[in-house]
């Protein structure tokens, strides 16, 4: 049973130093500082310029014991300019840091991938059911006793999945899949539910937008079977930055956030953090706007179950790849157009359309500002009505603000994208030049993992463990490279996530120590601790030497 109107998941509440999250409140924004954790000064001076920009928390990593005690020197510092902002710690690989923030920061976030287990060697282990349980067992223990720290401080905890630092434990059960990000979180979760500890939020990121919203579904899912609410935490992680690091988070976040999903947020762009906030709070902003509008349900939430396989037409739908109607590559002049959910209550307009099987039926919205729904609304009526005709939702976007037209597209079409049931894009921004909009509904196509026509950059934000310049380096990589467009290239400002993140990308350029960068082919370190000077001329050689090179065209 499809449900078409807007609402909310119902999670429960979670405070984080003064800040609740989840139930009926607002979706909160989150950023995180690029800045050395022990440099207190410029932590404070970014933590303020993210407070001022509108997040509502700010997280900041803690490799070690003494970075994650200076975030309580920090959040002091903050607390005498009167900035209220609650402070994360970020841990990886080491629980004694973790034990430590939890005295002293608002929130920890852990992740389970090498909170009690070894960090991911990408090597296919074997464990038997009693090895298995004896690290199980592990996890209770130690996950167990830093709960009891949090409780007595009052301090919250985010269990933080990432796609690329599943344990090789899991992994060996559950392979790299959703299911596997999936029962990471809740081996964590089964903990603190048994112990009655309630202050948890959860997120489970990849780079890959299609795995990222395929596996928050699936989270939502395990945790209802198992009667937990826990609050959820959405991003798209190593996003990248531009338009494509702004169009990938607003498909994956927006998606999910369309569906009702999603508590707190964060845009990881490789750019100042500062610049992230105004983008979640536009996508929230958007969204939100649904909230108010119902009615698609009453006319439309009975409707059967069906599949969204067309019929190929001239080109579209059946087994072609997904169009873009715009006149750089494809018109159609022969459609039918479906203005509005209600024209479909009309049974002779829809037994027009079935007497029409050779013509692609368009979709649009009418005024409705749930897009998502009330297209979806139309396709599954059609469906039921056994129309199989291929269907191209037509949404248009009036203004001259590119970045806002970008969020907004991408929100929507992502979604309708994801849900699988649009055979293209029609996407119109007549304020707008004609090459910008074909750019963008690239882009967002890109994003969903259908169609590739440009290099897909897989980089980190950048955070306290960053070894180099994050964005000009960055710069710098898509220069020498941005025309290999048959290409995913990692720029990892470290080797914590690094690895791991980018490991469904070709080529990878990691950060390895102050000045020194590892490369990397597929998952594997073909080159270690180079000279920065020296890395992408060797980039480019590894690329070449593996045949994926070709000369930029003049």
């Amino acid at each position: 049973m499809y449900k078409f109107d807007y609402k909310r998941r119902k999670s429960c509440e979670v405070n984080i130093g003064g800040v609740r999250i989840g139930g009926s409140y607002p979706v909160a924004v989150q950023s995180m500082t690029n800045t050395s954790t022990m440099d207190t000064d410029a932590s404070v001076a970014q933590c303020c310029e993210i407070a001022a920009a509108g997040a509502s928390i700010v997280r900041l990593t803690a490799q070690g014991v003494r970075e994650a005690v200076n975030i309580g020197v920090i959040r002091d510092n903050l607390r005498r300019k009167s900035v209220t902002v609650p402070l994360v710690a970020d841990i990886h690989f080491n629980p004694k840091a973790a034990f430590a923030a939890a005295e002293v920061t608002d929130k920890v976030r852990i992740n389970p991938g090498n909170f009690v287990d070894p960090g991911r060697t990408f090597k296919k282990l074997t464990y038997t059911d009693a090895e298995y349980a004896e690290e199980l067992k592990r996890i209770d223990e130690v996950f167990g006793s830093f709960l009891d720290v949090c409780s007595l401080h009052g301090t919250a905890v985010r269990i933080g999945v990432n796609h690329g630092s599943l344990s090789d434990r899991i992994m060996s059960r559950y392979g790299d899949t959703p299911a596997g990000m999936v029962e990471s979180a809740m081996e964590f979760l089964r903990v603190a539910q048994r112990r009655g500890f309630n202050d948890i939020v959860i997120s489970i990121k990849a780079s890959n937008v299609v795995v990222m919203v395929d596996t928050v579904r699936l989270l939502v899912a395990t945790m209802a079977a198992e009667d937990m609410a826990f609050p959820l935490h959405l991003g798209v992680t190593e996003a990248g930055d531009g338009e494509d690091g702004r169009v990938k988070s607003a498909v994956g976040i927006g998606c999910l956030l369309s569906e009702g999903i999603g508590d707190t947020i964060r845009v990881s762009l490789s750019e100042n953090p500062a610049n992230e906030v105004p983008v979640a709070n536009e996508l929230i902003e958007y969204i939100a706007l649904r909230s108010a509008e119902h009615g698609l349900d009453e006319m439309f939430g009975k409707l059967p179950d069906v599949s969204f396989n067309s019929d190929a037409v001239c080109g579209v739908g059946g087994d072609n790849p997904t169009v873009i109607v715009h006149p750089m590559e494809l018109l159609l002049d022969n459609y039918i157009e479906v203005g509005s959910p209600e024209a479909l209550l009309d049974a002779a307009f829809v037994d027009e359309i079935r007497k029409a099987p050779k013509k692609v039926v368009v979709l649009r919205p009418g005024n409705h500002v749930n897009v998502r729904g009330a297209v979806m609304a139309m396709a599954v009526k059609l469906r039921a009505e056994k129309i199989n005709n291929p269907l191209i939702p037509r949404l248009t976007y009036c203004g001259n603000d590119g970045d806002k037209i970008a969020i907004h597209a991408a929100a929507d079409f992502g979604s309708l994208l994801l849900g699988g049931i649009t055979d293209g894009m029609w996407l119109d921004a007549p304020d707008m030049p004609r090459q910008w909009s074909m750019n963008l509904a690239l882009s967002i196509l890109q994003a969903a993992r259908i169609r590739f026509s440009k290099t897909e950059f897989i980089a980190c934000p950048g955070c306290g463990r960053t070894m180099f310049n994050l964005e000009q380096t960055l710069a710098a990589v898509k220069l020498a490279v941005g025309h290999l467009k048959d290409l995913k290239i990692g720029v990892m400002g470290c080797v914590v996530n690094g690895p791991g993140e980018m490991a469904d990308a070709d080529f990878g350029y990691v950060g390895a120590g102050v000045g020194r960068i590892s490369l990397y082919k597929g998952r594997e370190c073909v080159e270690k601790n180079i000279p920065q000077e020296e890395a992408i001329p060797r980039l480019i050689a590894l690329i070449k030497k593996s045949g994926r090179w070709h000369d930029p065209l003049r």
